[in-house]
């Protein structure tokens, strides 16, 4: 301790013996393992836990692990990974440069993307040695540390990293959260605090007054209630000062306010302004508030570090224990605290800081109509928009609490908070926001402008018609910027897309984006392009779709996904491939959610199940993660189908009752009838045609773009529903309806085989159907040239022709197979069977739940290429998949090999036959 005259190493470990042989017994474990770990240590402030953790990081470097410290502080918490920044970057070996986390922060702006590159660095440390990331008050971590924290630790819990975090007790506060995600998953221990028991108290007297303690000292110890901080404070006061017993205050006061009456009147202040600026500060900063120059100031600095009040770091001066900070901080009068916190973001600004760091003092002292204090929130939501949108949305609602209540500078500042809470997916608090606002009657421009914002939020509440109405209102009302009437038309067409007159919606589409194009605003252009990609995907028209999306990503390459599944559309599994390794080598801008969801697209129509279920899990966390789910339900409806296709009855009715959570959440026109067909599926597999066919019409029912965003590539599944109840017009509807589709799409093998299969099915007619197979050999879907062989080989079978048929039926049993869509394989092999053709059931057998044999093909090569030493980024490059999704297939290789670690995993391989090395070196 600072000051106090002689070593009290072990102040805090007193009567923590047990405390530190729990973390001891999970630094081991993750060692010997090989497996991830997470503690927690939780007390009250004072209570030991700094010095727990500093002694457990201690030991676990002597075992030879890297480590790494940090601590969050009180008014960082707003700075984008400013807590989490000090573990990555201190300790022995650091793990980034601040050079390379400065770069990640900088050139990529997506928080998924930036925890997997965070990831990978740590993922990668870890294969030379054990690693330990500790962070100090995680109660007031950064909302980015925290985003971080709740997906790393379960992220690379197949590595040895070990997490260890201190924390007050907070239900339901970060550290809570941040354990909550990890329980299950890995090795958690909470370890809480309490107070030191007497003995341990009286330890602590011996360590600093030696053995011979006057009873009246170890009596005035009991008011330290066993809070070894305060208990040490008291200790402190006692041998630094001259006190008489009977003038001696009780607790904090001792340690604190004891000392801070006998420090000079400029030390004092000087201290005062320190704590305003927060645990720590800059000298120059405080002797700036003191207003006087540094210099002057020597003196106060040296007396607050002899007695034991600051340390200095090299760098910054820090007050030994934020409970000093607060006793200096609680003498201050609360009327003075708000000025000095407004003078502490001048000098903040002045210095040359960056807005952000200038924030919490404006969150302190800002005062209404201080505009500086809202010229500088609207900057710093600015630079953290896009890594954390949420505090970027509450920065910009405190701006607008602080505003003018009258003038244009409300109606900028509210149009800037709207956009940020649309960012951050809270749509309902962007509208109310805007509505508040619009009922203020702002001039007829600032009108169009907010219109404009909400247009965002309106498109992601699925509220279509109320987009279309308020942005041809503000056009009515004239009076808006040419930039504000192109965005406005644009949106216009976007809601159009949703209407039943495509006609209509494609011409002001085309209109919209002739006159972004004219006046140059980008914003007009890309909603422009994404109407009119909208457009063309309901009206069936494919390689329209392709073109305005291609178009669409150029200008931003966050909608990149849209083009990979455009392609997709198209039959262009090579293009869509091409994209997708930029997408994985770019990371960034692109949005990861959606690009799961366009990874799935392409492994699901490749007949990659494995992938693709894999994708659409992966798609769903990462969806959960940041907390805006656009995808889920129709990835539940596609994983529902594809159980089906397996086998796996009970899993797809999981995944049908999640989609109907799903439509009760969002009930629009396309969930309905995404949830309809997935359970005219069902009906049928379940024998109910009677309920199948019901609820096709619905799918009929709810427009005709849906049956071209749905049946796309399964309208043959729909016309055979439709034929076994005997509902011959509707099949003949459908079978229509396919034909025009094809015609839509003249270049497209998929669209043109498809219809010529549901017209053979109609007819029951083998000749047709026999074309049918041809014309889908160019189609690179293999499970719709299974289902059309399928088709082909009953028809055969019915007409007589036994041979050929038995032919196409094994074609198809062995695709679908190959495919892992073993329930259809076998429904095909018992069509063989009746035929009288091979018996070939071991093809179609279900796997085992647990050990190797459970394993998928995908899985396989997983588990073989990281037992070779890869990680999850260099397994997901020789695979062709995202990092995400290799992750997602490790999950499941664990549960089923029940084991916890990548060594568990290399050891069980390594009794395993050998393969071709997969990674192809």
């Amino acid at each position: 301790m600072a000051g106090s005259g002689g070593p009290l190493s072990h102040r805090g470990l007193r009567g923590r013996e047990a405390e530190l042989a729990r973390l001891q017994a999970l630094i081991g474990s993750v060692a010997d393992t090989g497996s991830g770990g997470l503690a927690l240590i939780q007390g009250e402030p004072g209570i030991g836990k700094t010095t727990l953790l500093a002694e457990a990081a201690a030991r676990a470097a002597a075992a030879g692990f890297s480590v790494g410290l940090g601590k969050a502080e009180e008014l960082h918490h707003i700075v984008p990974l400013s807590s989490l920044a000090a573990s990555v970057l201190h300790g022995d070996r650091p793990l980034l440069s601040g050079d390379d986390l400065a770069d990640l922060a900088r050139n990529h702006d997506q928080r998924i993307w930036l925890v997997e590159r965070l990831a990978e660095a740590i993922e990668a440390r870890a294969t030379d040695a054990p690693v330990l990331i500790g962070l100090d008050d995680v109660q007031w971590a950064d909302a980015l540390s925290r985003f971080a924290l709740q997906q790393l630790p379960t992220r690379l819990r197949t590595s040895p990293v070990l997490w260890l975090l201190t924390g007050r007790r907070e239900p339901a506060g970060p550290a809570e959260e941040i354990v909550a995600a990890a329980a299950g998953n890995l090795a958690t221990v909470t370890v809480s605090l309490g107070p030191l028991s007497g003995a341990a108290i009286g330890q602590l007297a011996d360590d600093t007054l030696g053995p011979a303690v006057d009873a009246w000292v170890r009596d005035l110890l009991d008011g330290a209630g066993g809070n070894p901080f305060l208990a040490v404070e008291m200790l402190a006061g006692l041998r630094s000062t001259d006190v008489p017993r009977d003038v001696v205050p009780s607790r904090l006061v001792v340690g604190v306010r004891g000392r801070l009456r006998s420090l000079q009147p400029g030390t004092l202040r000087f201290l005062q302004m320190g704590a305003v600026l927060g645990r720590r500060f800059d000298f120059e900063d405080a002797a700036a508030l003191c207003d006087q120059p540094a210099a002057a100031l020597l003196p106060a600095l040296e007396e607050a570090v002899c007695a034991g009040l600051l340390d200095d770091d090299g760098d910054h001066l820090v007050f030994r224990h934020d409970l000093l900070r607060q006793a200096v901080y609680a003498d201050i009068p609360p009327s003075a605290r708000k000025a000095l916190h407004r003078a502490a973001a001048r000098r903040l600004v002045t210095a040359g800081r960056q807005p952000i760091d200038a924030v919490p003092h404006i969150l302190r002292g800002a005062v209404p109509g201080d505009e500086e204090a809202v010229a500088l929130l609207r900057r710093a939501a600015d630079d953290v928009l896009a890594v954390t949108p949420g505090p970027a949305a509450d920065l910009m609602l405190r701006a607008l609490e602080l505003v003018p209540s009258s003038g244009q500078l409300k109606f900028e500042v509210g149009e800037q908070t709207i956009l940020c809470l649309a960012r951050a997916g809270r749509n309902r608090e962007a509208l109310e926001t805007g509505d508040r606002l619009l009922a203020d009657r702002p001039p007829l421009e600032t009108f169009g402008r907010l219109q404009s914002a909400l247009g965002g939020a309106l498109w992601t509440m699925d509220l279509a018609e109320e987009l279309r109405r308020r942005a041809e209102a503000a056009l009515a009302a004239g009076g808006s910027a040419p930039e504000i009437c192109a965005r406005l038309a644009a949106l216009r067409a976007l809601a159009l897309s949703r209407g039943r007159d495509l006609g209509v919606a494609r011409e002001a589409g085309e209109t919209a984006l002739r006159t972004a194009t004219a006046i140059g605003d980008r914003e007009a252009h890309v909603l422009a392009l994404s109407g009119l990609g909208e457009i063309a995907l309901n009206a069936g028209e494919n390689a329209v779709a392709l073109q305005r999306f291609a178009a669409l990503s150029t200008i931003d390459s966050a909608f990149l996904p849209e083009e990979v599944v455009a392609h997709v559309h198209v039959d262009d599994f090579a293009s869509a491939e091409r994209l997708l390794l930029r997408a994985a080598e770019g990371g960034g801008a692109v949005r990861q959610a959606m690009l799961l969801w366009a990874q799935g697209q392409h492994d699901l129509g490749l007949g990659r199940l494995d992938d693709a279920e894999a994708d659409f899990v992966t798609m769903e966390r990462l969806e959960d993660e940041v907390r805006v789910p656009v995808q889920q339900l129709n990835g539940r409806v596609i994983r529902s189908r594809i159980a089906l296709l397996r086998g796996h009855r009970e899993a797809a009715r999981e995944n049908l009752l999640a989609a109907r959570e799903h439509l009760a959440v969002k009930p629009n026109a396309g969930n309905t009838a995404a949830v309809s067909f997935l359970e005219a599926v069902h009906a049928e597999a379940d024998g109910d045609v009677a309920l199948a066919v019901d609820r096709i019409r619905r799918v009929q029912q709810q427009g005709p773009f849906l049956r071209w965003r749905l049946l796309r590539d399964w309208v043959d599944a729909a016309v055979r529903m439709a034929l076994r109840a005997g509902e011959r017009e509707l099949a003949e509807d459908l079978a229509a309806q396919a034909e025009a589709h094809a015609g839509r799409n003249p270049a497209v093998p998929t669209a043109a085989g498809i219809a010529v299969q549901a017209r053979g099915l109609v007819r029951n007619d083998p000749a047709v159907l026999a074309h049918a197979v041809d014309l889908l050999g160019a189609s690179p879907r293999p499970l719709t040239r299974a289902a059309a062989h399928a088709d082909l080989g009953l028809a055969l079978l019915a007409a007589g022709r036994r041979s050929p048929a038995v032919a196409a039926l094994a074609l198809a049993r062995d695709t679908f197979a190959e495919s892992g869509a073993h329930a259809a394989a076998a429904h095909v092999q018992r069509a063989l069977e009746g035929a009288g053709g091979e018996s070939r059931r071991a093809a179609t057998v279900r796997r085992p739940v647990q050990g190797w044999g459970a394993l998928t093909a995908s899985e396989e090569k997983v588990a073989r290429l990281i037992a070779q030493g890869h990680t999850n980024r260099s397994a997901a490059d020789v695979l062709v998949v995202s990092p995400h999704t290799v992750n997602t297939h490790l999950t499941s290789v664990f549960r089923k090999l029940s084991i916890g670690s990548r060594v568990q995993l290399a050891n069980l391989v390594a009794t395993l036959p050998e393969v071709p090395d997969l990674s192809g070196a």
